[in-house]
């Protein structure tokens, strides 16, 4: 009895297990025959390998829709792209872009141009007092500083005007030999006499000249021999305009004669000396102009020319000094300031693309070339001089050719992930004549 109802059970489980199966076979049939062979809007020519991409990352390619493994978004079919054959894109590494790759890239095209060229230097240096205009108040005579009329560094200065006053026995007894003979001179000119002692004259000419040793200008004399006595002090004067950077005396200080009072210099006209690396110094000429840039003013930019190239070099910076001058209107930059510095210098006329379509890998620069809209192949090119944003192509390119300008390091992913190359690594040959 019990072998028989073993026997019986196995035969129901049997039949119940075949049952499913034949239930799941019914529904998936069923399920099959209403779902199509392709989705929706997909031609059979479409549906194959990497048709499904991601909006936001069309870098990652599957062959299923599903969700991006990158930001989960759902992944749509791929548009199709310009009409290119694969045995024309394999044959020279072409990478085809669709509308919608070329909106989310940011792709822009620019056209390969002929025009002059400037080669532009950028260099750092400092602002300096103009040498050529610097110099000393200093004092004729000895003496006591009565009175300084200039009280402090950083006062503006006019050339002849007072900066001090000074008290000198010397200049005191010198007015008093030239007044005794300037009257002995105007009381023999009114009499009947017809002409002077000797001695009268030399004696004038004598005071004379030793007052203008000691500085007395002839204003000074016109108002000596009006007054008919003489001044206990007498006003020190500066040689030229400026500002005192240096104050080197004290009120009721005694100094000797040719004695320094003060510093001057004149900041109208100023100095900035630039480091130029010993590369680039043999480019740059004296005269040529320079473009100077200070922090303080950064948009308001001061022009001026090479004066003089240093004959020597740093031997620890491996640069060489060029000195530039240029006018300070308003005393804006100051002695000690930091600047930079851009010297253009002219080449001749040359094939120049935007800086940022050149790919650098180290070994090699490659631009992608526009063949037709939205198809782009890589191409090697050699380049010359960077100025700003533009780079100098000295082969590889032709006048007109289309370059991206944007968006080259999604064409180079591009064409990695459909063929499995590597374009910005492995050589490309250049259809271009050198």
């Amino acid at each position: 009895m019990c072998g028989r109802k073993v026997v019986t059970m196995n035969r129901s489980a049997k039949i119940g297990i075949l049952v499913a199966l034949l239930a799941a076979a019914v529904f998936c049939g069923y399920f099959m025959g209403r779902r199509p062979a392709t989705p929706p809007g997909v031609t059979k020519g479409q549906a194959g390998k990497n048709n499904y991409t991601c909006a936001m990352h069309p870098f990652v390619l599957k062959d299923q829709p599903g969700p991006c493994p990158v930001c989960g978004m759902e992944m749509v079919l791929k548009i199709g792209g310009p009409n290119l054959s694969d045995k024309e894109a394999g044959a020279v590494r072409q990478v085809a872009l669709s509308p919608s790759q070329q909106i989310m890239a940011n792709l822009a095209t620019v056209a390969a141009t002929v025009k002059p060229f400037n080669r532009e230097i950028s260099c750092t240096g400092i602002v300096a007092y103009n040498q050529e205009r610097q110099g000393k108040v200093s004092t004729w005579l000895s003496g006591r500083l009565d009175n300084l009329i200039v009280k402090s560094v950083g006062s503006e200065v006019r050339k002849g005007q007072a900066v001090a006053e000074i008290f000198s026995i010397d200049l005191y007894n010198a007015q008093v030999q030239y007044l005794l003979a300037y009257k002995t001179i105007k009381v023999l000119n009114s009499s009947t006499f017809t002409s002077f002692p000797i001695n009268t004259q030399l004696s004038l000419g004598d005071a004379y000249e030793r007052l203008r040793q000691l500085g007395f200008r002839e204003e000074q004399f016109a108002r000596l021999q009006k007054s008919d006595k003489p001044t206990i002090t007498v006003p020190i004067s500066s040689p030229f305009s400026g500002v005192v950077t240096e104050k080197l005396v004290r009120e009721g200080q005694y100094v000797n004669v040719g004695e320094a009072l003060f510093s001057i210099a004149d900041l109208s006209q100023i100095w900035v000396e630039l480091e130029l690396f010993e590369s680039d110094f043999p480019l740059v000429k004296v005269g040529q102009e320079v473009t100077i840039h200070s922090r303080s003013y950064p948009g308001d930019p001061f022009r001026g020319k090479v004066k003089l190239i240093y004959p020597f070099l740093d031997a620890k910076t491996r640069t060489v000094k060029l000195r530039v001058e240029l006018p300070n209107p308003g005393l804006k930059l100051k002695p000690e300031m930091y600047v930079q510095a851009s010297i253009k210098v002219p080449l001749a006329d040359s094939l120049v693309i935007p800086a940022r379509a050149v790919m650098d890998t180290g070994a090699r620069q490659l631009v992608w070339v526009e063949s037709k809209p939205g198809v782009f192949a890589p191409r090697n090119v050699k380049t010359g001089t960077r100025s700003g944003k533009e780079v100098q192509i000295l082969s590889g390119l032709k006048a007109g050719e289309k370059v991206a300008s944007t968006g080259g390091f999604l064409i180079d992913s591009e064409a990695q992930l459909s063929r499995g190359a590597e374009p910005s690594s492995a050589p490309a040959e250049s259809t271009a004549p050198r």
